[in-house]
């Protein structure tokens, strides 16, 4: 996949040139923008082909409109503050695909940028249509993609419309599959893999490879306790992957048979109920008392963490070991978060409810990388091709 071609190599001079970017942005009920991340990730792909003088028509999906024209999905708001940000005029299309669209781009100069609509509006982008890719296609001369956090999908505009168009990565695609591919592929070690988040089962693959790779795994968050349950541990009301109980101990057993090292939670906060203000108390991860439930790595497990992440080399994190919405259940996030930043190790972090708990403990901009793309870094970490990568043209 680093075999591809960037718009370094492409001819872009008077091009119309087809950018699918991820807009994909979180918005307050009113509209606003609440993290432009995304949007300001894409500004060195857009400001480099407009300066090249390619005409940019930018291409992204906003939400899940299940295929119908909802305007609570508009992708005029995210026009408005690309606009801020670029501090120049950007039109905007009411649709992505048709002859009003046609007729905008047909008249626009060397330079100019246009944001389309939501592709997502057309039930035939998420199906990959060949007839809405073909559509799409049109619009332009060369296509780029620049949508990391999309790119594990094939959709029309991700992926189909790639096989009508000469094509080519954008920087921030670069960037992503040069960091995460070399974090994986030759990491300075040891490379340490801290994942969280809630079911074993979202992260079967990515264990499975990772088994292959990495020197250290820490496992946090809910998807701790299936081990701790699996190890002859209580666990109360802790959530409880039960189908993959026997997946556990065989990851332990090949953990070991490997060299590589795998750290359970010791002890851990335990709440009497799922909600903010609930008593809490700190036991042996094991011994969670009947009707109370795991919900953060407690102090000797935070210690255990810490001490493997100052010895590593690289650090890749995927997914937060605690309950960190709720503010008695953030310390473990918290602290590993200060013991990474603060750690001479390359440090990743991947994407998703992570850098969303990075951002809102002000950690965002500490570590070396934070991926745009939840999704499509699991993808990588569990060592498949992403679609909208393996479609571009190759050098």
């Amino acid at each position: 996949m680093l075999n591809k071609k960037t718009i370094r190599e492409v001819e872009l001079k008077g091009k119309r040139v087809l950018v699918r970017v991820d807009f994909n942005v979180p918005q307050d009920k009113s509209g606003n923008i609440t993290d432009d991340k995304r949007i300001r990730e894409a500004l060195d792909t857009i400001h480099f082909i407009s300066d090249m003088g390619g005409k940019v028509i930018l291409a992204s999906h906003l939400g899940r409109p299940a295929g119908e024209r909802n305007m609570q999905f508009t992708l005029a708001p995210v026009a408005r503050r690309l606009q801020e940000l670029l501090d120049r005029h950007i039109a905007f299309a009411s649709d992505c695909i048709g002859k009003p669209t046609e007729s905008v781009i047909s008249k626009m100069k060397d330079g100019d940028i246009i944001l389309l609509e939501n592709v997502r509006f057309y039930k035939e982008e998420e199906k990959n249509d060949e007839g809405f890719a073909k559509k799409l296609a049109s619009l332009a001369d060369v296509y780029v993609n620049d949508a990391f956090g999309a790119a594990h999908r094939a959709h029309a505009s991700t992926e189909g419309v790639a096989k009508f168009l000469p094509s080519a990565c954008g920087f921030l695609m670069e960037k992503e599959l040069k960091i995460m591919g070399e974090a994986i592929s030759n990491p300075k070690r040891p490379l340490t893999v801290i994942l969280g988040g809630a079911k074993i089962a979202d992260k079967i693959g990515v264990i499975d490879n990772l088994l292959k790779l990495a020197d250290n795994i820490l496992i946090g968050g809910g998807m701790a306790f299936t081990f701790i349950k699996a190890m002859g541990g209580s666990i109360g009301k802790s959530l409880l992957d039960a189908e993959n109980l026997e997946y556990c101990k065989n990851v332990l057993t090949t953990a070991k048979a490997k060299g590589v090292k795998i750290y359970i939670p010791e002890d851990a906060v335990s709440f009497d109920a799922f909600e903010e203000g609930a008593k809490s108390v700190i036991c042996d991860s094991g011994k969670i008392k009947d009707g109370w439930m795991g919900v953060d790595l407690g102090p000797k497990a935070i210690k255990a963490f810490n001490s493997v992440v100052a010895k590593s080399g690289t650090i890749i994190w995927n997914g937060p070991v605690g309950v960190f919405e709720f503010s008695t259940a953030s310390k473990g996030t918290i602290e590993v978060a200060k013991a990474v930043a603060s750690s001479k190790a390359i440090s990743i972090i991947g994407g998703g409810d992570t850098a969303y708990a990075m951002a809102k403990f002000g950690f965002d901009t500490k570590f070396t990388h934070v991926s745009t793309g939840g999704g499509a870094s699991l993808e990588l970490l569990e060592g498949k091709q992403l679609p909208g990568v393996v479609a571009l043209s190759d050098k």
